[in-house]
């Protein structure tokens, strides 16, 4: 490589600029910055203790003249309603933009990289002799824009805007703070990053900095705004702008940005112009300058530049997936404070912290064990545990005058071995093991409401007194040898019915034997293979709901604890909900109240004959991941008209209603719809989703995200998943079934050993 080119003179480009100097110092490397050396939007820069060990490596004198010039702190203060919580062990660094700067230009001159100031770069055909050309310049990347056909960069305006401050004020720890205006809520995001400047972001939903004529403001007369309306944690300083170059409002929104293709032909993009994280998360310039350390390694040694810049994006798309991911729930955690603003201060504080799902319960504790134990204290007092602090997962939970010993639920799981409805030894086995296994709530399989409700002629049933009778031997057995409680849950299965078991072929239809199908409308599950359903009648309609409250007797006949409808995964209930499925255009269809209006017809009904003291839950789809499927809108008002219908708790799934689906998977992924609901409507919830250790547990419920959390495949291969859970956290009151307490004092002499052979080891 003869000739590089860096377009932007942010730390991304310069710190790449450095790298590919010291790699390749015989290549022409140049810089190109379109404002002067001095010129930054933005007060300082956060840094983790973590981060700053890889840069280290990658240029050990820039790494110590960053350091150098570092202010560093470890505690977080939280200023809500009146209180201030705070918590340690975060190590936090900060350090002016515009001195990190000079830093990287400083460094970049003294190895021969070529710096030009105030040069705007509109066309490329003057750089055409380089090799490599690093857009590096920012959100609005021109070099991005002028090529979006082939970077196809997806943005996301966000939910609220912010304004970026600094002040003379020293803060003692990162602050959050948060104050109610009468037309929403402000908060604050302000750290310390040198001896006498720190750094205040001011932010706001869209529609509260409306109201307030904020959109009308001048510079000045917003940050007197602001000065006037966060002056107690000023302590007198003034607040100070250095955006006085932008045009427009000094207030902005957050655009989210990410791109499909990185590079093209010799052009690359890095940091910003490829991707950004809010600044909630405080990673965008390490994740900046990681791309400029991937980018480097991979280009400089590299015979063919394109098979480089290939390994780059492979390398640094899932990185950057994984920071946005929890950059996007820490700014929705944001956008959304009203939601949480009902929380009690220690639990706001606590949900905060854990917002963006990178940090959970342990990671917490590791960093700050005296917060998170009288957390736990405090959390275990609310549920009237007053003996001792234990974890979240384990914390009792009251539903109707149903007592859970825990907070763990073994999910729905359909197993396929009924044999015309009726289960058998296989689901004594299977639900007794489970139940045996430690879990405060049991749920059985979609068990259909009707022969023609099933699934497959594997699904269990319950329309008949045999049925009634299987399903008590199994009751009574998971009631004589556990504490656990058990669910019953039922559905029909609507338009997907009549097809082939699980491990067959998935959602096709059976080879001989089908029989007919009802939905909402008539429309099949798979178009050209499903069998077409035909559209309910008022007279099909009635005997579904017949089937409902019939299988709602024999449930309590059967001596079930909790009863749970499925109203979710375009089954039959769940296909009126959704405007992909249900295009009635009768009293049934249209808006969302008449699409309500039958599912909340079967669950009066079963109300009505199951008792009050019994719980009952309905499963609900949050959204369909397909485009004109439910809003957000639709979801509350499901959530709220099943909360007014006697509801006691809601089980948030989200999607399978439409073959052509895409859901975006991750860890916990579909926990934010269950604390959406659970705190806008004010229902407990069950969490559901790649929901699989202990500390997503724990995280889940100390936050108040939801009430429960149901975990399937886990169970799956651990039967006695919660046990493991308990000894792997020390905690004795959990119960065992007496014949396996010898295995419960090994387990836990193991895990003991693990744990100290891991310390020992130290971190990797």
């Amino acid at each position: 490589m003869k000739r590089a080119v860096f377009i932007g003179g942010g730390p991304a480009g310069l710190f790449g600029a450095i790298l590919l100097k010291k790699a390749l110092p015989d290549a022409k490397v140049e810089v190109y910055e379109r404002n002067r050396p001095d010129d930054t939007f933005g007060w300082g820069v956060v840094f983790s203790d973590q981060t700053m060990s890889g840069f280290r490596a990658a240029d050990p004198q820039s790494h110590d003249a960053i350091v150098g010039d570092f202010h560093h702190w470890d505690d977080i203060d939280v200023h809500f309603r009146g209180e201030t919580i705070r918590s340690g062990g975060h190590g936090f660094c900060g350090i002016g933009r515009r001195r990190l700067l000079n830093i990287f230009q400083e460094r970049a001159c003294s190895l021969g990289v070529e710096q030009h100031f105030q040069a705007e770069i509109n066309e490329l055909t003057p750089l055409a002799d380089a090799d490599l050309i690093v857009a590096s310049d920012g959100v609005n990347s021109k070099v991005r824009t002028r090529h979006a056909e082939v970077f196809q960069p997806d943005i996301a305006v966000g939910k609220c805007r912010f304004i970026w401050l600094g002040t003379r004020q020293k803060f003692a720890a990162f602050t959050f703070a948060f104050e109610k205006t009468e037309h929403g809520w402000f908060q604050i995001h302000a750290y310390q990053f040198s001896e006498d400047v720190s750094t205040v972001i001011v932010e706001t939903r869209e529609e509260t900095w409306r109201a307030h004529g904020l959109d009308g403001y001048t510079t000045e007369r917003s940050i007197a705004f602001c000065e006037a309306l966060f002056a107690k944690y000023l302590d007198g300083q003034q607040l100070l702008s250095n955006a006085n170059h932008l045009r427009g409002s000094a207030w902005l929104n957050f655009n989210r940005v990410l791109c499909a293709q990185w590079h093209h032909r010799n052009i690359v993009l890095i940091g910003d112009a490829a991707h950004t994280a809010h600044f909630g998360i405080g990673s965008g310039t390490k994740l900046a300058m990681e791309d400029a350390m991937s980018l480097v390694s991979r280009v400089a040694s590299a015979s063919d530049v394109q098979a480089g810049l290939q390994i780059y994006q492979a390398e640094r798309s899932l990185e950057a997936l994984k920071l946005q991911s929890a950059a996007r729930n820490r700014m929705e955690w944001f956008e959304n404070v009203a939601r949480y603003s009902n929380l009690e201060p220690r639990q706001f504080a606590y949900a905060l912290l854990t917002g963006s799902q990178r940090i959970g319960h342990a990671n917490l504790k590791l960093r700050d064990s005296g917060f998170v134990e009288g957390y736990e204290r405090w959390l275990a007092r609310r549920s009237g545990v007053y003996d001792a602090a234990r974890p979240p997962m384990f914390l009792p939970f009251r539903l109707a005058n149903m007592e859970l010993a825990n907070r763990v639920v073994v999910s729905p799981m359909a197993q396929y071995q009924a044999a015309d409805g009726i289960p058998g030894d296989w689901h004594l086995m299977h639900y007794g093991a489970r139940a045996v296994g430690g879990a405060g709530l049991l749920f059985t399989e979609m068990t259909c409401v009707s022969a023609t409700g099933r699934i497959t002629p594997g699904c269990t049933g319950l329309w008949n007194e045999a049925q009634r009778d299987a399903w008590r031997r199994i009751v009574e057995f998971v009631h004589a040898q556990s504490a656990a409680k058990f669910c019953l849950q039922i559905g029909h299965s609507g338009r997907k019915g009549s097809t082939q078991l699980g491990w067959e072929r998935m959602d096709y239809p059976l080879a001989s034997g089908n029989w007919p199908l009802l939905a909402p409308s008539a429309i099949p599950y798979l178009a050209g293979v499903s069998q077409i359903p035909q559209a309910m009648t008022r007279s099909d309609m009635d005997e579904v709901r017949d089937d409902f409250v019939r299988c709602a007797r024999l449930a309590l006949d059967a001596g079930f604890d909790m009863l749970e409808l499925h109203l979710a995964h375009g089954y039959l209930l769940g296909s009126f909900l959704s405007p992909l499925t249900n295009q009635r255009q009768d009293e049934f269809g249209g808006d969302i109240a008449a699409r309500l209006r039958f599912p909340l017809e079967v669950f009066s009904a079963v109300r009505a004959v199951w008792p009050r003291e019994r719980a009952l839950s309905a499963r609900i789809s949050a959204c369909d991941w397909a485009q004109g499927g439910l809003s957000e809108k639709d979801l509350l008002a499901i959530a709220a008209a099943l909360k007014h219908a006697g509801a006691d708790v809601l089980d948030v799934s989200t999607g399978q209603t439409v073959a052509e689906q895409q859901p975006v998977y991750g860890r916990m992924w579909q926990t934010p719809f269950a604390d959406k609901v659970r705190n806008e409507i004010g229902i407990p919830t069950i969490a559901v989703g790649n929901i699989f250790e202990a500390d997503h547990v724990n995280s889940i419920i100390a936050a108040g995200r939801a009430d429960l959390c149901a975990l399937a495949r886990p169970h799956l291969s651990n039967p006695a998943w919660t046990l493991s859970a308990a000894a792997e956290q020390k905690f004795q009151e959990q119960v065992w079934p007496d014949p396996y307490l010898s295995g419960k004092s090994q387990l836990e002499r193991n895990m003991e050993r693990a744990a100290q052979a891991d310390a020992a080891v130290g971190p990797v």
